[in-house]
């Protein structure tokens, strides 16, 4: 479970285990991340709602977020009972509340707290602890510094970094953080060169599988946000192009299996917008698209969901496009589905 070549990045109410399930329909080789779960969560919350999630969803790792190295390497001990394949530290969020915790980019101003954390965090466990940063704070990075933080991290027993190519503007919004500060990806293909027997995982501004193509040149994997996000069939052919895999989903085989995860999960009393908002997105660009997402944020239930099923299934079979054989959109097939496993 040690492939970090293209892997989906974690992102606050967006990547839970809805999401996740979803794009592991995609997607059979990409390595999933949870959001970002605060230590405190962990040791004092509901564990099971915090980190249970599906086999299906392995290789998956649990990022932590926290300050306190004896706290962050419990929580890493739980995840890691759990069944996570990883264990990351979050030092890349920029977020008011993240500032207010003490956690994320912000403990990237102490440098030597970090490494104590990580430490600790290595210590607590068997499976890869990882650390996800920035490139620096304020917009004053520089590359030697960077080269310092990965070099000490390092030291501490972290063998995979995941870069986001940007510097953190604490006193901006999280969206600005996103946007404003230059992305350097050239300072993450450096870091490799300089440092190439640890793992270098490139994020940031990347929107399709071609750059990330592009960058496992250079690095050893690519993480990829909000693009997944936009329209899940961005990997579409990762499986295929990046694993050597020869699987190819198509969108209406993709919407039926998540039909027959959407029964399973009401049956434990999941509400159906928990999962169909992730399904918005699921026809992006293509005919039929705003119908489908219209009908099931309208609707917000199963019986949407069947009723822009038919619709699409009728569609594609007018227009004659070639489609994956396999069960329709309809209940008992559903459960067929459901049963076979994916």
């Amino acid at each position: 479970m040690s492939d970090f070549r293209l892997s989906v990045a974690p992102m606050v109410d967006r990547t839970d285990r809805h999401f996740r399930f979803l794009v592991r329909q995609v997607s059979r080789g990409v390595r999933l991340y949870t959001e970002m779960v605060v230590d405190q969560g962990v040791l004092r919350g509901n564990r099971k709602r915090l980190l249970a999630f599906r086999p299906e969803e392995h290789p998956i790792a649990l990022q932590l977020a926290g300050s306190d190295p004896k706290d962050l390497a419990e929580a890493a001990r739980i995840g890691e009972a759990f069944g996570y394949d990883e264990v990351n530290l979050n030092l890349g969020c920029p977020s008011e509340k993240a500032q207010e915790g003490g956690f994320g980019a912000c403990l990237l101003r102490d440098p030597k707290r970090v490494a104590e954390i990580l430490r600790a965090m290595v210590g607590a466990v068997r499976v890869p602890v990882s650390a996800k940063m920035r490139l620096g704070l304020e917009g004053q990075e520089t590359y030697p510094q960077l080269a310092r933080m990965v070099e000490r991290f390092a030291e501490a027993g972290v063998r995979v970094f995941i870069v986001h190519a940007r510097s953190a503007l604490l006193a901006f919004s999280t969206k600005a953080n996103r946007e404003v500060p230059p992305l350097r990806h050239g300072w993450v293909h450096q870091l490799k060169r300089d440092f190439p027997h640890l793992t270098l995982v490139l994020n940031g501004g990347v929107r399709t599988l071609e750059e990330a193509l592009a960058h496992l040149v250079r690095v050893d994997g690519v993480m990829m946000g909000r693009a997944v996000y936009e329209d899940p069939f961005v990997l579409a052919e990762a499986d295929r192009r990046v694993f050597g895999l020869e699987r190819r989903p198509s969108r209406l085989e993709v919407a039926r299996r998540m039909r027959a995860y959407l029964e399973e999960e009401m049956e434990q009393g999941t509400p159906p917008w928990a999962v169909l908002r992730h399904m918005l997105n699921l026809f992006r660009g293509q005919p039929g698209g705003r119908l489908w997402r219209r009908l099931l944020s309208e609707g917000r239930s199963l019986e949407a969901l069947d009723q822009a099923l038919g619709l699409l299934e009728e569609k594609v079979s007018q227009e004659g496009e070639e489609e994956d054989p396999g069960p329709k959109g309809h209940p008992q097939a559903a459960l067929g589905l459901a049963r076979e496993g994916v």
